[in-house]
């Protein structure tokens, strides 16, 4: 037998596989791909799927209070064996489709929008600020879920009430504030920054929008060392940008606007990505990563 024995495969996306149970349940597996400016890297990090699920795991957690998600067991007998750890039953949403990011502070694509137009998803913000500034409050700054291979674009929340409809788009942006906050107040504690996160959010059964797919972790929010925050430049983080940072490096030889596919990770590049995603899980959850799964 194999681990896909009685499941239909849906959907692989850059870091997850998605299988449908013969009840009409889903398996979500997070593997340990690596992607990054919309390339799936050739060079896996060990451990990261895991890391992903456990750190889901204990922010839905934290946010059952604040908003209600799509998980239904980590260790149901729907999940093969050899997925455990990495894999959560959850159940079916009818996905809305926006990317939905909080900022609490300007870095990253929010950071070149502000550089052009002084505003980021057309909130306008105050003039001189810096790479890395904490904003006067954070901000709800959607884009568009693009497909496999695309970039995600930022969007205004016009954008967002034209797709969605106002009901939607209110209640989206009023859930990704509200994590965001509850988020960056338990981070706040463990010595760490909340930079920006981004959610998915569904649609239950029952009509319900549910948060969905993976939260607050390493691939999908900046994490930065908050004894280390010094606005002006690149800050130190526990996450996905240490990657960034490394392909955009002369070492790593690679031009973005080449259109050609990154190179391998060197496999130092690999063991400090993996150090750091572990990092960030034990610092906000108090948890060791070994005793995961």
């Amino acid at each position: 037998m194999t681990a896909t024995d009685g499941l239909e495969h849906v959907h692989s996306g850059k870091v997850r596989d998605l299988y449908r149970t013969a009840d009409g349940r889903l398996v979500m597996v997070a593997s340990d791909r690596m992607s990054a400016f919309d390339f799936i890297l050739d060079s896996p990090i060990p451990d990261k799927g895991r890391i992903l699920t456990a750190m889901s795991v204990w922010w839905f957690g934290q946010l059952a209070d604040v908003v209600p998600n799509h998980m239904i067991s980590t260790d149901d007998p729907a999940i093969p064996e050899q997925w455990r750890g990495r894999a959560m039953l959850c159940q079916p949403l009818e996905m809305v489709p926006v990317e939905a990011v909080a900022r609490g502070y300007l870095t990253g694509s929010g950071l070149l929008d502000y550089r052009a137009t002084g505003s980021v998803c057309g909130i306008e913000l105050p003039a001189g600020l810096v790479d890395g500034d904490r904003l006067p409050e954070p901000i709800f700054t959607p884009a568009t879920k693009a497909a496999l291979g695309e970039h995600d674009e930022n969007v205004a929340f016009d954008a967002v009430i034209e797709t969605v409809g106002v009901e939607t788009a209110d209640e989206v942006r009023a859930l990704t504030l509200a994590v965001y906050d509850r988020a960056s107040e338990i981070a706040a504690t463990r010595g760490i920054l909340l930079a920006d996160t981004k959610l998915e959010f569904g649609r239950d059964a029952g009509g319900r929008l549910v948060l969905g797919d993976e939260v607050l972790t390493p691939d999908s929010s900046r994490f930065w060392p908050a004894d280390l925050w010094e606005p002006g430049h690149a800050q130190p983080s526990f996450d996905k940008q240490y990657v960034r940072d490394w392909l955009l490096s002369p070492e790593s030889g690679w031009d973005r606007a080449s259109g050609e596919a990154p190179p391998a990770l060197p496999t130092e590049v690999v063991a400090a990505t993996r150090e750091r995603y572990v990092e960030a899980y034990e610092r906000l959850t108090g948890l060791r990563f070994a005793d995961w799964g």
